[in-house]
């Protein structure tokens, strides 16, 4: 009787110390499914995470030297504010609305706020091989920069205060709704085969159209077009550039969730598609203003990583290099032609190059997308299927549509609460000393 007591406490202890070890490297979702946590996956999501991070101190940077020297601080503040709110948010009901359970495929419900339900055990639907806390974290700095996008067409300025409140109001009305449609678990466009590998329509497109939207209801900067100095700091802005450059490796080969084949696609996509796309913004330069410049390099870069994004894990090389070469020819004509014809004073930039790179890389995943580089994808125009196209022109029209409309109507709302502009008198002496009482140079005599 003993030796059998014995041996059930044995078995029983074994049972335990196998489940303990096994919940090491598994768990199971709010529904009860098991998955297994990859390590490698893990490591790779939780890395491309900190490089999606560093992403908004290189946008403040990028954006901080193109202005001028008194507004330094005030464009350095906006996009670190972004961090500290948006990340809140997310967490406590962001998330929740872009990937939470689907309500009609328009939106996310509430059960998962505050992270309920949102543990350290993957959830399928997402990402299998992770923790969906680090599924959600990394989503979570896309949250981030994408409100960051718009602060180049009001920067110099826009009221502190009002930029807050109409940040988190439009991160919560118009980029959480567009992300379920896309990417949260039974959104419509998403059921409907629109492609976006890492935010073209969620990200860009989202954030270049509100740009123009708050360009044009905030009005022109004093002394704009013919008063403006260059930019106060083209080092500081290559550095942001190049933070940029090195970060988006995490935006789009992070997105693939897994470290293998398809991340190593999407981060050479992004690589060769930034390259061709800076070069020839330089080229163009060269030809229509008679020298390459420093700033339209950059700026070419960055239009190049925008319009990739969509495509990364659904393109070959040879794809990515003609949706760099058409981002840096469309997001020129927009930046120097199209802003100087219509007038409308889009300080950075944030629609020639955000909004624009973003339609095109969008319709340009229905060009050059294949099954051969994603199984999971679809095939696109060049390799006989122009039903993506159609459904990708259809994804970047609604978008648009909403953005715009949504974004007019939070920015009339704030007008009203808040007010949106800076005092003439703000405006002259710099948002450094009239937002922050603080400078971003001290001159010694």
């Amino acid at each position: 009787m003993n030796r059998r007591r014995a041996r059930t406490v044995g078995l029983l202890s074994a049972m335990a110390f196998g489940l303990w070890g096994a919940c090491q490297t598994a768990g199971a979702d709010e529904t009860g499914t098991v998955a297994t946590i990859d390590s490698g996956d893990t490591a790779w999501l939780l890395m491309s995470t900190a490089l999606v991070l560093l992403m908004t101190p290189g946008l403040a940077f990028f954006y901080g030297g193109l202005v001028r020297r008194k507004n330094i601080l005030s464009v350095l503040m906006q996009c670190f504010m972004m961090i500290c709110l948006i990340s809140l948010q997310w967490v406590l009901f962001g998330y929740s609305l872009a990937f939470g359970p689907d309500v009609k495929g328009m939106i996310g419900d509430l059960s998962w706020a505050g992270l309920r339900h949102v543990g350290l055990a993957p959830n399928p639907d997402y990402a299998a091989t992770v923790p969906h806390q680090a599924f959600m974290l990394f989503q979570c700095m896309f949250a981030v920069i994408t409100p960051a996008l718009i602060i180049g067409a009001f920067a110099e300025r826009m009221k502190f205060s009002a930029f807050c409140l109409f940040s988190l109001l439009w991160s919560t009305l118009v980029y959480d709704p567009i992300a379920h449609w896309v990417w949260g678990n039974g959104g419509w466009l998403r059921n409907a085969g629109a492609l976006d590998f890492a935010g073209g329509t969620v990200v860009h497109i989202n954030a270049g159209i509100a740009a123009l939207v708050a360009a044009w209801l905030v009005g022109r900067r004093q002394g704009h077009p013919h008063t403006l100095p260059p930019p106060h700091n083209l080092p500081l802005a290559v550095l942001g550039a190049g933070l940029l450059w090195f970060g988006w490796f995490g935006f789009n080969a992070g997105s693939a969730l897994t470290a293998g084949g398809l991340a190593t696609g999407a981060f050479v996509a992004t690589h060769v598609a930034t390259a061709a796309a800076g070069l020839t913004w330089a080229i163009l330069d060269w030809r229509f203003q008679s020298r390459p410049t420093v700033l339209g390099a950059i700026t070419g870069a960055v239009a190049g990583m925008v319009a990739i994004t969509p495509a990364a894990g659904f393109v070959t090389p040879m794809g990515a290099i003609g949706i760099g070469i058409g981002a840096g020819l469309c997001c020129y004509f927009a930046v120097v032609f199209v802003k100087a014809r219509l007038g409308y004073d889009d300080a950075l930039d944030a629609f020639g190059v955000h909004g624009v790179g973003g339609i095109w890389g969008a319709i340009a995943t229905g060009l050059w997308a294949t099954r051969q580089v994603n199984p999971a994808g679809a095939d696109g125009l060049f390799y006989g299927n122009p039903m993506l196209l159609f459904i990708q022109a259809k994804a970047v029209l609604v978008t648009m549509v909403y953005a715009f409309a949504m974004t007019f109507v939070l920015l009339k709302l704030v007008k009203f609460v808040t007010g949106l502009r800076a005092s003439e008198h703000d405006e002259r002496i710099g948002l450094d000393l009239a937002e922050h009482r603080e400078a971003g140079y001290t001159m010694l005599d």
